[in-house]
């Protein structure tokens, strides 16, 4: 199967959690935000805290607060609006004093986040307790560092591992030394930041290769009574924290640039017909120019996005699962999906396959569709990643014609009286 969704790099989340306080989670939080946007001017970095401590915005806020923020991002509607541009060049979402675990699963946070529309590296700072927030955040992250200090932390950090474990996304964990006093020694020999690595490692843990070293200067910078909190790159330049916390930001851009790309969208024509308000371009599958030929016409129900196929592309399709078989020209298919950000389990694929009379022919359930070529094509079917997806209807007529045939008023109102017909039969029946 050819896929062309592979050009575009996705939104890289970054969660910083420990559930024992006092290691320097939001230190790094914070600080790895500064030094990721002074690398790379160009790149947009966004921070937010589940904390109620207002560190973030202490550190990045811009004049009045903003009146939307983490609360809301929980439980309205989320938007761009609510990320607002901070110091030091750091978009930033406005902490809230108390948040409550919305009535959704933790897996729900990532899509959230992607309805954001954000580009970049996002970070999460979490609470020192392993509750709905901090599950959230693990789940919803392709990078979690875990700063541990002593034999407590590290301890502590098996209950953050099997949360990503039970999700198969337990490489996603790293260890980091910090708050570590480079002078203190177990012995003669053994000094406590390599042996803190040394049982790190023993315990199957990935460590990053560098430590925060413990600083009364930086720790100052934090505290006493001034509303700002000022970043170690601007007022701790002297001190070795300051090259270990570049050092911590270049693993982080190392790791973005390992992680898998994400799919590219296809993008709607502009000054489409207006009977084609919504009209694609792209082949979904393949990614290729289709509107120039013969295609089989698609329809996304919650987008209103239509375009074509190439034959060639819905025979592949088709040979991926069974209903295959039992496609003819006259059929029409239909996928249901119950994306990730929707419910408690992992997503959902059901095909449907319908006759020329608009009856229900067979169903066929999708194993793991968040896997492969199915992903893809879903993605570029709606023009939603595919962590941004809900509960989407698609159809794909069975047999195949030209844009120009698919533009005469007698094609589109019989194509959409039997788009309504199936969507009701399905809807009405498939519950």
């Amino acid at each position: 199967m050819r896929t062309g969704w592979e050009s575009m790099k996705k939104l890289f989340v970054v969660t910083v959690a420990s559930e024992k306080g006092g290691v320097g989670k939001t230190t790094i939080a914070t600080n790895l935000a500064v030094y990721l946007k002074a690398l790379h001017e160009d790149l947009p970095v966004t921070i937010a805290s589940f904390d109620n401590h207002f560190s973030v915005d202490h550190m990045f806020a811009l004049g009045p607060r903003p009146a939307t923020g983490m609360h809301e991002l929980l439980t309205g509607s989320p938007s761009p609006e609510l990320v607002g541009l901070g110091q030091y060049g750091v978009q930033y979402i406005a902490s809230a004093r108390r948040l409550s675990p919305p009535d959704a699963t933790p897996k729900s946070l990532r899509a959230r986040l992607d309805a954001l529309d954000l580009d970049g590296i996002l970070i999460l700072d979490t609470r020192p307790i392993l509750d709905w927030f901090t599950e959230a955040a693990l789940l919803a992250a392709d990078l979690v560092l875990t700063p541990v200090k002593d034999r407590a932390s590290l301890l502590n950090a098996s209950a953050l591992r099997a949360v990503l474990a039970d999700a198969g996304r337990s490489e996603r964990l790293w260890l980091v030394p910090s708050l570590v006093d480079t002078r203190a020694r177990l012995n003669s020999e053994v000094r406590v930041g390599d042996f803190l690595t040394f049982s790190a490692r023993e315990r199957d843990y990935q460590v990053v290769d560098l430590m925060i070293s413990k600083s009364p200067r930086v720790e100052s910078l934090a505290s006493g009574f001034a509303s700002r909190i000022r970043p170690v790159l601007t007022h701790a330049r002297q001190t070795a924290v300051h090259g270990q916390l570049r050092a911590l930001a270049d693993f982080v851009l190392s790791r973005r640039a390992a992680a898998p790309p994400a799919p590219e969208i296809a993008s709607v024509v502009p000054g489409s017909p207006p009977f084609f308000r919504r009209l694609v371009a792209e082949c979904p599958v393949c990614a290729e120019r289709a509107i120039a030929a013969n295609g089989h016409p698609f329809f996304d129900l919650r987008s209103r996005r239509q375009g074509l196929i190439h034959p060639e592309c819905f025979s592949e399709l088709l040979n991926e699962c069974e209903l295959g078989m039992l496609a003819g020209p006259e059929a029409m298919l239909v996928m249901e999906l119950a994306g990730p950000g929707m419910i408690d389990e992992e997503a959902e694929l059901q095909l449907h396959l319908f006759d020329s009379g608009n009856r229900l022919v067979a169903s066929e359930r999708v194993i793991d569709p968040g896997q492969g070529h199915f992903r893809g094509v879903l993605e570029g079917l709606t023009g939603r990643r595919w962590q941004a997806t809900l509960r989407e209807w698609v159809l794909v007529a069975g047999e195949s014609g030209s844009l120009e045939r698919l533009s005469r008023r007698a094609e589109r109102e019989a194509f959409a009286m039997r788009r309504r017909l199936v969507l009701r039969e399905a809807m009405g029946k498939l519950r």
